[in-house]
Protein backbone atom coordinates (compact mmCIF):
# COMPACT_ATOMS: atom_id res chain seq x y z
CA UNK A 1 0.00 0.00 0.00
CA UNK A 2 1.52 3.32 -1.04
CA UNK A 3 1.61 6.43 1.10
CA UNK A 4 -1.07 8.06 -1.07
CA UNK A 5 -3.45 5.14 -0.67
CA UNK A 6 -3.12 4.86 3.08
CA UNK A 7 -5.09 7.24 5.28
CA UNK A 8 -1.93 8.83 6.72
CA UNK A 9 -0.41 11.52 4.56
CA UNK A 10 -2.97 11.36 1.75
CA UNK A 11 -2.25 14.17 -0.66
CA UNK A 12 -5.57 15.63 -1.70
CA UNK A 13 -5.29 17.05 -5.21
CA UNK A 14 -6.88 16.90 -8.64
CA UNK A 15 -10.41 15.48 -8.77
CA UNK A 16 -10.24 14.34 -5.15
CA UNK A 17 -9.65 17.95 -4.14
CA UNK A 18 -12.49 19.10 -6.41
CA UNK A 19 -14.81 16.61 -4.66
CA UNK A 20 -13.66 17.83 -1.24
CA UNK A 21 -14.27 21.48 -2.17
CA UNK A 22 -17.69 20.57 -3.58
CA UNK A 23 -18.90 18.83 -0.42
CA UNK A 24 -17.33 21.55 1.74
CA UNK A 25 -19.20 24.29 -0.16
CA UNK A 26 -22.51 22.47 -0.65
CA UNK A 27 -22.80 20.67 2.67
CA UNK A 28 -24.23 17.16 2.93
CA UNK A 29 -24.38 15.68 -0.59
CA UNK A 30 -25.50 12.41 -2.09
CA UNK A 31 -23.34 10.57 -4.60
CA UNK A 32 -25.46 11.70 -7.56
CA UNK A 33 -25.15 15.35 -6.42
CA UNK A 34 -21.36 15.12 -6.48
CA UNK A 35 -21.37 13.35 -9.85
CA UNK A 36 -23.70 15.87 -11.47
CA UNK A 37 -22.22 18.93 -9.78
CA UNK A 38 -18.69 18.13 -10.92
CA UNK A 39 -19.64 16.67 -14.30
CA UNK A 40 -18.21 13.20 -13.70
CA UNK A 41 -19.15 10.69 -16.39
CA UNK A 42 -20.01 7.91 -13.92
CA UNK A 43 -21.08 7.60 -10.32
CA UNK A 44 -18.22 5.18 -9.69
CA UNK A 45 -15.70 7.95 -10.40
CA UNK A 46 -17.35 10.19 -7.79
CA UNK A 47 -17.54 7.21 -5.42
CA UNK A 48 -13.82 6.51 -5.85
CA UNK A 49 -12.85 10.06 -4.87
CA UNK A 50 -15.33 10.14 -1.98
CA UNK A 51 -13.90 6.84 -0.71
CA UNK A 52 -10.38 8.31 -0.85
CA UNK A 53 -11.56 11.28 1.22
CA UNK A 54 -13.27 9.01 3.76
CA UNK A 55 -10.21 6.75 4.02
CA UNK A 56 -8.01 9.81 4.57
CA UNK A 57 -10.32 11.17 7.28
CA UNK A 58 -11.28 14.23 5.22
CA UNK A 59 -14.94 13.26 4.79
CA UNK A 60 -17.58 11.08 6.40
CA UNK A 61 -20.90 9.53 5.51
CA UNK A 62 -23.95 10.21 7.66
CA UNK A 63 -26.80 7.83 8.49
CA UNK A 64 -28.73 8.92 5.38
CA UNK A 65 -25.87 8.08 3.02
CA UNK A 66 -24.90 11.70 2.43
CA UNK A 67 -21.27 12.75 2.35
CA UNK A 68 -19.93 15.50 4.62
CA UNK A 69 -16.56 17.26 4.64
CA UNK A 70 -14.65 16.97 7.88
CA UNK A 71 -14.26 20.45 9.36
CA UNK A 72 -11.10 19.35 11.20
CA UNK A 73 -9.39 18.45 7.90
CA UNK A 74 -10.25 21.73 6.17
CA UNK A 75 -7.28 23.45 7.78
CA UNK A 76 -4.86 20.86 6.40
CA UNK A 77 -6.27 20.83 2.88
CA UNK A 78 -7.02 24.53 2.56
CA UNK A 79 -3.83 25.87 4.09
CA UNK A 80 -3.44 29.45 2.88
CA UNK A 81 -7.16 29.81 2.20
CA UNK A 82 -10.18 30.84 4.23
CA UNK A 83 -13.81 29.87 3.74
CA UNK A 84 -16.16 32.86 3.73
CA UNK A 85 -19.69 31.52 3.57
CA UNK A 86 -19.69 29.14 0.62
CA UNK A 87 -16.68 30.77 -1.07
CA UNK A 88 -13.05 29.77 -0.59
CA UNK A 89 -10.58 32.65 -1.05
CA UNK A 90 -6.85 33.14 -0.37
CA UNK A 91 -6.08 34.51 3.09
CA UNK A 92 -3.83 37.14 1.52
CA UNK A 93 -6.79 38.64 -0.34
CA UNK A 94 -7.82 40.62 2.74
CA UNK A 95 -4.28 41.90 3.32
CA UNK A 96 -3.97 42.83 -0.36
CA UNK A 97 -7.18 44.84 -0.31
CA UNK A 98 -6.23 46.57 2.95
CA UNK A 99 -2.72 47.53 1.76
CA UNK A 100 -4.05 48.70 -1.59
CA UNK A 101 -6.58 51.01 0.07
CA UNK A 102 -4.07 52.35 2.59
CA UNK A 103 -1.32 52.97 0.04
CA UNK A 104 -3.77 54.58 -2.35
CA UNK A 105 -5.15 56.88 0.33
CA UNK A 106 -1.80 57.93 1.81
CA UNK A 107 -0.22 58.33 -1.62
CA UNK A 108 -3.03 60.61 -2.70
CA UNK A 109 -2.94 62.66 0.51
CA UNK A 110 0.84 63.05 0.85
CA UNK A 111 2.17 62.98 -2.71
CA UNK A 112 3.20 66.62 -2.99
CA UNK A 113 4.10 67.50 0.61
CA UNK A 114 7.62 66.26 1.45
CA UNK A 115 10.70 65.08 -0.43
CA UNK A 116 10.69 61.59 1.12
CA UNK A 117 7.12 60.89 0.07
CA UNK A 118 7.97 59.63 -3.45
CA UNK A 119 10.29 57.03 -1.88
CA UNK A 120 7.55 56.05 0.56
CA UNK A 121 5.07 55.77 -2.30
CA UNK A 122 7.46 53.68 -4.41
CA UNK A 123 8.21 51.26 -1.59
CA UNK A 124 4.53 50.99 -0.69
CA UNK A 125 3.58 50.26 -4.30
CA UNK A 126 6.30 47.59 -4.41
CA UNK A 127 4.89 46.03 -1.24
CA UNK A 128 1.37 46.06 -2.63
CA UNK A 129 2.63 44.49 -5.88
CA UNK A 130 4.31 41.65 -3.97
CA UNK A 131 1.23 40.97 -1.85
CA UNK A 132 -1.06 40.99 -4.92
CA UNK A 133 1.36 38.70 -6.77
CA UNK A 134 1.25 36.16 -3.92
CA UNK A 135 -2.54 36.47 -3.73
CA UNK A 136 -2.88 35.85 -7.47
CA UNK A 137 -0.51 32.88 -7.28
CA UNK A 138 -2.55 31.26 -4.53
CA UNK A 139 -5.81 32.13 -6.33
CA UNK A 140 -4.59 30.48 -9.56
CA UNK A 141 -3.79 27.35 -7.56
CA UNK A 142 -7.36 27.36 -6.24
CA UNK A 143 -8.79 27.94 -9.72
CA UNK A 144 -6.80 25.00 -11.09
CA UNK A 145 -8.51 22.75 -8.52
CA UNK A 146 -11.97 23.54 -9.83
Amino acid sequence: MSKQDSGQGLEVRGNTLRVYLYILQHGPCELKDVQGGLGFSTASLASYHLRRLIDGGYAAQDGYGRYLASKDAAGQILEGYVKVGAVVVPQLLFVSVLFTLLVGYFSFMAYGSASYVPLLVASSIALVAVVWYETARVWRRLASWK
